[in-house]
């Protein structure tokens, strides 16, 4: 028995190194489905554009083939790119999205969702708009606020012009006049969120509040009579 097993070893190592290496090849090549989340990018926006509605950041994709090619396969590898180079205003649908999907020509793709994505490009546009200090308590019992000012007295928004249009003011935090007894200034942020705008460059303002003591009335002066 020993004499059997010892026998030829050299040639039955060969052997069974041999068909180590084949069975590895054909696992290799046999094929896998694998599913990625993918990173979509919008590039090339156009100057004084902007992208005005809501594109998905990722797409989900299952990919089908070799073991081998899969193995060395990652998210980063396979993005998806939509050039919006020239585009005009308006709403552009981009289809067969796995027809932008960079992989090796041994791969394909089983699914792909979403499938499609629809881009709307606006004109970026400015808008000057009034603040409003929102006000918050009263003062103290015998005084009251004669008046609240700001510097400056507008802050400008800008962003896609169809939700720009519906913006009338610019409103600050809460300014807490609990208690006051006197006058004060100070600097308050605005309280600003726009899903399509934003701020220019003004963050805050300047908050000027007058408060002053309120002046006893004499019952004579109300023209009532006094025995």
């Amino acid at each position: 028995m020993l004499k059997l097993l010892t026998e030829n070893w050299l040639l039955k190592l060969l052997s069974l190194v041999f068909a180590l290496v084949m069975w590895f090849f054909v696992m290799g090549e046999q094929n896998l489905e694998v599913g990625y989340a993918v990173q979509l990018e919008l590039q090339n926006v156009p100057s004084g554009m902007m992208v005005s509605n809501e594109v998905p950041r990722l797409v989900d994709v299952r990919i089908s083939g070799p073991r081998t090619i899969l193995a060395n396969l990652s998210p980063a590898d396979i993005g998806i790119s939509v050039d919006l180079k020239d585009l005009q205003p308006g709403l552009t649908s981009f289809k067969r999205l796995e027809e932008r999907l960079n992989i090796p020509r041994a791969l394909k793709v089983t699914r792909l969702s979403p499938s499609f994505v629809d881009v709307k490009l606006e004109r970026v546009k400015e808008k000057s708009v009034p603040i409003r200090v929102v006000l918050a308590g009263a003062p103290a019992e015998g005084f009251q606020v004669i008046s609240v000012r700001t510097e400056p007295k507008s802050a400008t928004v800008l962003g896609a012009e169809s939700e720009l249009k519906d913006v009338a003011e610019v409103v600050t935090e809460v300014v807490d006049l609990a208690q006051v007894r006197e006058s004060f200034t100070l600097m308050v942020p605005f309280n600003y969120e726009g899903r399509y705008t934003s701020l220019k460059e003004q963050k805050t303002a300047e908050v000027q509040v007058t408060i002053e003591s309120v002046e006893p009335v004499d019952p004579g002066e109300q023209g009532g009579k006094i025995e």
